[in-house]
């Protein structure tokens, strides 16, 4: 995965990046203290696309099980959602304008017995859920694209009458201090471009904090395991809906006592993100 820069090679540049915080007085406590403006997402979203990278795709993809919470906690609500992921892949690999051009992605869809339907969609996408590299917002060379594509992508987004919303992503399970930095970084981001931001990266940190021996991630230590991955369901389904995700039955096959921890964790960490 090309977006994964080893640790030996990572560790000293986010050590620098730190101390050059520390010496202007950001340390990381500070960093953490920014609050999103933007704290509503208006609406129930009846469709969203989701522009990322592995981080999305990873265990059947984040929004096929977003769109099973939906199922359970929305009875009765339609909801369409489409990913467009590129591996290794950071906000500027994107041609987020071609994801809106008509008659192209969601212009049909498969029914019973393999039909297909032909959709006329007055607008695609209500959303458009974008995150970048998992390490781009803090990289020296890389952050500068992060906020000059956040805000291209978030313009052309509103552009087609979608509401843009920004995927807090999470710490590498070895470099635990990227919590705060992309924390910052994505909510600093919505700030700018009045876009909600999913507070995921934070969820996978109270996690940890609450219950250490739940491991969320696969061996490579970035990626999520299914339980990570429904972590960030959890935490985009109480974001989107400003609802709870806890004691719905759906668990992505997980046993029901660790479903039930990553759900409070998602609404806990929501709740406590969006509060004055």
């Amino acid at each position: 995965m090309y977006h994964l820069l080893p640790t030996t090679l990572f560790k000293p540049l986010l050590s620098a990046a730190l101390g050059l915080a520390v010496l202007f007085g950001a340390v990381t406590g500070a960093l953490a203290q920014t609050k999103p403006r933007v704290t509503d997402g208006g609406d129930k979203p009846a469709s969203a696309i989701y522009i990322g990278n592995s981080f999305f795709y990873y265990n059947n993809s984040l929004h096929n099980h977003v769109g099973q919470l939906i199922r359970e906690g929305q009875p009765g609500f339609r909801h369409r959602a489409s990913s467009a992921t590129i591996s290794g892949s950071g906000m500027n690999w994107h041609d987020v304008e071609s994801y809106f051009r008509p008659n192209a992605v969601g212009s049909y869809s498969f029914g019973a017995n393999n039909t297909v339907s032909f959709n006329k969609l007055d607008r695609l996408f209500d959303v458009a859920i974008m995150m970048d590299c998992s390490q781009c917002p803090l990289h020296p060379q890389l952050k500068p694209l992060f906020h000059e594509y956040a805000k291209k992508h978030a313009d052309t987004v509103r552009k087609h009458g979608a509401k843009p919303v920004f995927f807090m992503s999470w710490a590498y399970k070895d470099v635990p201090s990227m919590t705060a930095e992309l924390a910052e970084a994505y909510t600093q981001a919505g700030n700018d471009n009045n876009a909600l931001v999913i507070p995921a990266g934070l969820a996978f940190d109270k996690s940890i904090a609450k219950m250490p021996e739940l491991n969320l991630y696969v061996a490579d230590l970035r990626h999520p395991n299914v339980a990570g991955s429904y972590l960030a369901a959890c935490t985009t389904y109480a974001t989107l809906f400003k609802a709870s995700p806890v004691d719905l039955k759906y668990t992505a096959g997980l046993d029901p006592a660790i479903a039930k921890h990553l759900q409070t964790v998602a609404w806990e960490t929501v709740q406590e993100y969006f509060k004055p």
